[in-house]
Parts: structure tokens; C-alpha cells; sequence
């Protein structure tokens, strides 16, 4: 299993538009994410942090990507 790496929002949102999912709406620094089947998630926009590894982790397995296929996404 490949450990999981440190990413910034930016990188985040370039990874799960790629897959598919499009921004619906924001509130305050938090952006709602929906895909065509219906799998949704939360993440959050805060200017400067990283995305906490347990939080990217939870955004992950809603979305139903495995950590291999996400560090593929991030190289690509």
C-alpha cells in the first residue's frame, strides 16, 4: 500500500475534476463535490494548509478511490 502524500487543495480539485466530479456549490472555505452516479464529498479551501491526511483519507473513500489510483491521478 503507497503511503499517502501531503496535497493542497488545488491538487485535490484537479484530481477529482478529472475524475468526473464538478463543483456544485460553496460555503464559506468548504467546496461540495458531485459526481454523475451520485457520490458526493466535502473539501475544504483553506488558503496556504494542506489537506490533513486523515481528511483526505475519509475524501478518498467517499469517492471510492484507492490511495495507488490516487497518487497515479497526482503524477498525471
Amino acid at each position: 500500500m503507497t503511503r499517502l502524500p501531503v496535497v493542497t487543495f488545488r491538487e485535490l480539485d484537479r484530481v477529482l475534476r478529472r475524475l468526473g466530479f464538478d463543483e456544485v456549490r460553496r460555503k464559506g472555505s468548504h467546496v461540495f463535490y458531485r459526481h454523475a452516479d451520485g457520490r458526493t464529498t466535502t473539501a475544504p479551501d483553506h488558503k496556504g494548509r494542506d489537506v490533513a491526511r486523515p481528511l483526505l483519507r475519509e475524501i478518498l473513500r467517499e469517492v471510492d478511490l484507492p490511495v495507488d489510483d490516487f497518487v497515479k491521478e497526482l503524477k498525471r
